[in-house]
């Protein structure tokens, strides 16, 4: 008896580019199912792909206490099992980036209220 096997493609990850934005904000429309970004959106930082597509980016926020955290957003195909990994992905970029953003709530409501306004234009 004959197996096909079937290779799944790995997701790839990579830093979020300016380039990346505008697909990320209509994944994040997609989901949010509204017509605008807003500070939900956050400042994103990691994306997942697969092939050359984007499925899933994350993004920093601030949480309701005034701290920074990050939240997921990934398209509605995306396996949990690939969730689960990009989620550890973006648990250990989050907590070993210094720079402003990722330490400094008030640096990073700026650069999100920057951003929001710069892709609602």
């Amino acid at each position: 008896m004959e197996t096909n096997v079937q290779y799944q493609e790995q997701p790839q990850y990579a830093e979020v580019y300016i380039s990346d934005v505008l697909m990320l904000k209509n994944i994040f429309l997609q989901i949010q199912n509204t017509g605008k970004v807003n500070s939900e959106f956050g400042l994103p930082f990691l994306l997942a792909k697969k092939k050359d597509a984007i499925t899933a980016f994350a993004s920093l926020v601030i949480s309701e206490n005034g701290g920074i955290t990050f939240n997921i957003y990934n398209k509605s195909d995306v396996q949990h099992s690939e969730k689960k990994c990009f989620i550890s992905r973006a648990e250990h970029y989050f907590k070993n980036k210094n720079t402003p953003n990722f330490r400094n709530p008030e640096q990073l409501k700026n650069s999100i209220y920057r951003m929001v306004s710069w892709l609602n234009q």
